[in-house]
């Protein structure tokens, strides 16, 4: 679901906050709400949405390397209101009310590397901005390539560098983004909670990574997803296990599962294909069950999964490229590359929080 907002468990008011990572809390007035029909348009819904509470630029990429291993990568950025806006009020430099946060991760078989940064709004260290798109974090960026009002949002270029990992990479598509849920409207519980939701799930993309030291050139595919909203989770949700899969016949696969303290899971995704079209997949259609688990530190992690959509013919076992992705971050979560194989085979993400 890609809705992993470590920050708001930093922010005032959150000490004893609902739902996972606080975002089943109550909040304020004066934040926008979302909205079923509220139509999702471009290139304008690629930029920021102050009046929300939260929202998120997320891409992750399985990567084969030119030493013939695979390879995962991760760029998130996300924003947080720390306040609603008033309509009499604009603050600007350190007085902004948005605050930043950015994840960076690079996988293989043997390692996982991550590193997190903050940043407050207001200042030009962080933000997204267009004519032509940048998302940034100091010196992390998803920036197109093409110059001008009205350049397309592709071919991109995403850059991250840490202690002990960098990367650089060129993504491109031909494919127009993809609405989930109800043509953008992303349901998350059965009481109504939602958020806005697309994604571009049929990036191409070429490029070179560094872990400790040694490069690698790779090829391969990545994901991009956009959300926003302002309490997209019930306070009794506690995390969730959230599928992007990319099948062999150039289809997108996109589940999940919404874990509630009861035991009723919220279970829905969509499926795609490279023009655009989408269908909800609805809850009760869909099975994911967790057949194999890791130990990492003190938790008992599910790394290996059962999925079937019988309405596809799709039943699937997932495994990890590496077991121990566990991202160490102010707020931890698993997120790494997968394989599978069954009625159909290929690559993809798995992201897994509460855990």
């Amino acid at each position: 679901m890609r809705t992993l907002l470590a920050l708001l468990m930093m922010m005032p008011g959150l000490a004893a906050a609902q739902g996972y990572a606080g975002l089943g809390s109550a909040v304020e007035e004066g934040y926008a709400q979302v909205e079923r029909g509220r139509a999702i348009t471009f290139p304008q819904d690629h930029l920021p949405h102050p009046d929300f509470r939260i929202e998120w630029w997320y891409v992750t990429a399985n990567l084969l390397g030119a030493d013939g291993q695979d390879y995962g990568l991760q760029w998130t950025l996300f924003r947080s209101a720390l306040a609603p806006a008033s309509a009499d009020e604009t603050r600007e430099g350190w007085s902004s009310r948005q605050f930043w946060m950015a994840h960076a991760a690079v996988t293989s078989a043997e390692t996982h590397r991550s590193a997190e940064r903050f940043a407050r709004g207001g200042v030009g260290q962080a933000g997204v901005e267009g004519a032509p798109f940048r998302a940034w974090l100091d010196d992390w960026r998803f920036e197109s390539l093409e110059g001008g009002a009205d350049a397309p949002f592709a071919p991109l270029r995403l850059t991250a560098r840490a202690e002990d990992f960098a990367y650089s990479l060129t993504l491109t598509t031909a494919a127009p983004p993809v609405l989930q849920g109800e043509a953008g409207f992303s349901v998350k519980s059965e009481r109504g909670q939602a958020s806005h939701y697309y994604a571009q799930p049929f990036f191409e993309l070429e490029g070179e990574i560094e872990i400790d030291g040694e490069r690698v050139a790779v090829t391969g595919r990545a994901w991009m997803d956009r959300e926003w909203s302002t309490q997209p989770l019930t306070a009794d949700q506690t995390g969730w296990d959230w599928f992007a899969l990319r099948p062999e016949d150039d289809v997108a696969l996109m589940v999940y599962r919404l874990r509630h303290e009861d035991g009723d899971d919220y279970v829905t995704g969509n499926w795609a294909t490279p023009d655009g079209r989408s269908e909800p997949l609805a809850p009760g259609t869909i099975e994911i069950v967790p057949i194999g688990w890791t130990d990492i530190d003190d938790r008992r992690v599910p790394t290996e999964w059962r999925i079937a959509v019988p309405s596809r013919g799709i039943e699937i076992t997932t495994r990890p490229v590496n077991a121990q992705s566990w991202m160490d971050t102010s707020f931890s979560y698993w997120e790494g590359p997968v394989r599978f194989e069954g009625s159909h085979s290929g690559l993809g993400y798995l992201e897994m929080t509460g855990y």
